[in-house]
């Protein structure tokens, strides 16, 4: 089936054995999944033919998750933090009813999308509605700016956040600027942001967009000193740039994310002159792509190529067992389960 997200090649299954032998632990909490099915978008809507999302039949239920969960992860428990895909067409109603509606606050926690023109009292009425436990801006939904104009202070207005502060909600949020971590304005956003909302827990997505070793360093002591600052690690597989992570910011708030479906693909990101690129097996585009037409190597997914490099990277940072669980586990279900107990004990 066309959509079916994940099959194993021979190879495949060779490295899962691999895994396991090098400590991959038996629970996996991913706490950065895109879920969605094609009613959140118009009727007759089509992502471009490029998009990942054709791949999955432009949706990625949770049927569709929970298959590419039983096939790369076999006998393992599998939790998540999901939300919609962040699109301008995107119906932010329909997909937070979708991500609540899959979401059980036991084993699956829930975001709302939020753009900077929601209210707080409708974005408070979908958390407490749908079981939601916080949301997740995008730089998309900034209306008049430049994408690479954008501020953090644009993606979630004081309203937003004054809200979160109260409610004690976890915020995902992808930074914006082609910069990523390193862009000045881009650190004293985040810094400011965790100390003038230290009830709001944010979560910057996929180490600050730091797919580069330059990236990242030097670049992390800041939110480090916020205790309501987490990092996930959503679709990165370079291993200085999780050793890094994992030595310069504190482990107890390092979260395991794999960005599905885009993880389901067969590929690596790679860092060339100071840049990165997704070398793709398949002829799909997912930011800056470099398609093996020739198929001139056999890829295996993103998952796997994240899996492998975080377990090495800890290895290299001397983590015990002990550290290794709490991360793909541990960390993100406290977090996630200790807002949704604050909600639920709320007025």
């Amino acid at each position: 089936m066309q959509n079916a997200p994940v099959s194993l090649s021979d190879r495949d299954r060779g490295l899962l054995a691999r895994l396991d032998g090098a400590g991959l632990p038996l629970r996996v909490f991913d706490a950065h999944v895109h879920v969605f099915e094609r009613a959140c978008f118009p009727p007759g809507h089509e992502f471009p033919p490029r998009e990942c999302y054709q791949r999955f039949g432009g949706q990625h239920t949770i049927e569709q998750f929970e298959q590419a969960a039983r096939a790369l992860l076999p006998g393992r428990t599998v939790g998540m933090l999901s939300f919609g895909t962040p699109h301008r067409q995107c119906d932010r109603e329909a997909a937070a009813r979708y991500t609540g509606g899959v979401s059980d606050s036991r084993t699956r926690f829930g975001l709302a999308l939020v753009a900077p023109q929601d209210t707080a009292a409708d974005l408070e009425r979908r958390v407490r509605a749908y079981g939601l436990i916080g949301y997740k801006p995008y730089h998309c939904y900034v209306e008049g700016v430049s994408t690479e104009a954008v501020r953090v202070p644009q993606m979630l207005p004081r309203e937003q956040m004054e809200l979160a502060n109260a409610l004690g909600l976890a915020v995902t949020l992808h930074i914006p600027r082609s910069g990523r971590l390193e862009d000045a304005d881009n650190q004293r956003d985040m810094v400011a942001l965790c100390r003038s909302y230290p009830n709001a827990q944010i979560i910057f997505a996929h180490i600050g967009r730091a797919y580069w070793y330059r990236n990242v360093v030097g670049n992390l002591a800041g939110i480090a000193q916020c205790p309501n600052a987490w990092l996930d690690t959503a679709m990165v597989n370079h291993i200085d740039v999780l050793h890094y992570a994992f030595t310069h910011f504190p482990r107890e708030r390092l979260l395991f994310g794999s960005d599905a479906p885009v993880s389901w693909l067969r590929g690596k990101s790679v860092e060339i002159n100071d840049q990165y690129a997704y070398l793709m097996g398949e002829p799909y585009a997912v930011g800056t792509t470099l398609y093996d037409a020739e198929h001139a190597v056999e890829f295996t997914s993103f998952f796997y190529e994240q899996l492998r490099a975080v377990l090495a990277a800890a290895e290299r940072a001397g983590w015990s067992a002990a550290d290794v669980e709490a991360f793909f586990w541990g960390n993100a279900h406290s977090l996630c389960h200790r807002v949704a107990q604050r909600l639920n004990a709320g007025p």
